[in-house]
């Protein structure tokens, strides 16, 4: 088949959602699909377009595998700012769409990532050029997500989002989603009769790239780790983390000096947070690390924390989870009882889940690993195996390409 995949981020950009289609991209072209990707110039990292790839709005080019990749101009903007940031998705859906349309291969397929749910009109005015069906990708629900941490506000400016959502809903072949929670979501959204069209295709980790190994690390030395217990928030530090969490819990086992908390990473709520830490000695701050470099980065860590603002887990899955997991190493997790990451903890046996912004139960959920070389040990290797043996990138490429083939009654390449 030949598909044309339209997406935020690409490598070698470091967003997380880049990753993950880099991966499935790769695994689609290695089993014989002719593919290519329209996406941004790498900028995550920083906000603004990468030394080296500056000067020119549209570049093209192969990536490995023979995959043809377009890159444009994201237009990147602060998060905090909501009209400049709509522009910048609005100029960057105008050269994504322009690029797709003009591709010289029809596809068979159109496959859009949201976010920016605006990269759905770009799949749509693609697959309707091309006659071909669209998948709508979420990492994250649009506006739900937007609405719940207050990124958005006003009656009018969340109608005009719930319209575009519904636009694109309606005329997607399918939308694929990480969680029974946000394919329930999304079909409280459709006409009747429609619900089939939601399909559930989790992220994963590349298991083949990150992998159980010794926390003796170099990070440990250059961060002044040492042999202390490291619990560990490596990710985003947005609004959309309550990573306050991490500061109580710091507070609350300052006496121990063979205890560390490191949050690794960068955003837009890191100044912040550093300002409530001052002064806690067992609380370290660590700028993104390049990505080759995470396995090291999870491998420092004895254990692993995700946290999610409360209500967001209907809307949304931390893909960080499945890379704590992979890494063999077990997770307290604060977000919405009842959904995807406690009924995934549990299942698999590999940590513990705490309500969204209850400290104290994070605190003890914390304390009990502390001391438990065993156990942790015990959640880390069940942890693993579970990845091992559903959320791997060839286990994820394959349902997209068993649903392709679905939609466009192909039985092959």
């Amino acid at each position: 088949m030949r598909l044309l995949v339209l997406c935020p981020h690409y490598e070698p950009d470091v967003a997380p959602t880049g990753e993950v289609m880099t991966a499935i991209v790769a695994e689609l072209a290695g089993r014989g699909h002719e593919v290519r990707v329209v996406t941004a110039l790498p900028w995550y990292r920083n906000h603004r377009v990468e030394p080296g790839w500056r000067g020119r709005p549209v570049r093209s080019g192969t990536a490995p595998g023979g995959v043809a990749v377009t890159r444009v101009h994201p237009f990147p903007t602060a998060k905090g700012r909501v009209a400049s940031r709509a522009a910048g998705f609005a100029g960057f859906t105008a050269l994504v769409t322009a690029a797709a349309v003009a591709t010289r291969d029809r596809p068979d397929a159109v496959l859009a990532m949201s976010p920016p749910i605006t990269l759905g009109l770009a799949g749509w005015a693609a697959a309707r050029r091309w006659r071909a069906p669209l998948v709508f990708n979420l990492q994250d629900i649009f506006p739900d997500a937007a609405i719940d941490t207050g990124a958005i506000r006003g009656r009018r400016l969340v109608a005009a989002a719930r319209r575009l959502e519904r636009f694109i809903y309606d005329r997607a072949a399918a939308v694929t989603v990480l969680s029974q929670d946000m394919a329930a979501n999304v079909e409280a959204k459709l006409d009747a009769g429609r619900s089939g069209a939601v399909r559930v295709i989790p992220n994963f980790a590349d298991t083949s790239r990150i992998r159980p190994r010794s926390r003796d690390t170099a990070y440990r030395a250059e961060h002044g780790l040492g042999d202390r217990t490291v619990v560990m928030y490596a990710g985003n530090v947005g609004f959309s983390q309550p990573l306050d969490l991490m500061v109580e819990a710091a507070r609350a086992h300052r006496h121990r000096d063979d205890v560390v908390f490191v949050v690794n990473g960068e955003g837009s709520a890191r100044p912040a947070l550093e300002a409530s830490a001052a002064g806690l000695p067992n609380l370290v701050f660590v700028d993104y690390q390049p990505t080759e470099r995470l396995d090291e980065v999870l491998a420092s860590a004895d254990i692993g924390v995700v946290v999610l603002r409360e209500g967001l887990a209907r809307s949304s899955v931390p893909s960080k989870i499945y890379s704590i997991l992979a890494a063999g190493r077990p997770v307290v997790a604060s977000v919405d009882p009842g959904t995807e990451l406690p009924r995934m903890i549990e299942e698999a046996g590999c940590g513990a889940a705490v309500a969204p912004g209850d400290g104290a139960a994070f605190n003890a959920a914390i304390a009990a690993l502390l001391d438990d070389t065993d156990g942790r040990e015990a959640m880390g290797r069940r942890g693993r195996a579970y990845v091992e043996g559903c959320l791997t990138p060839q286990a994820v490429a394959g349902a997209y390409e068993e649903l392709f083939a679905a939609l466009t009654g192909s039985a092959g390449t």
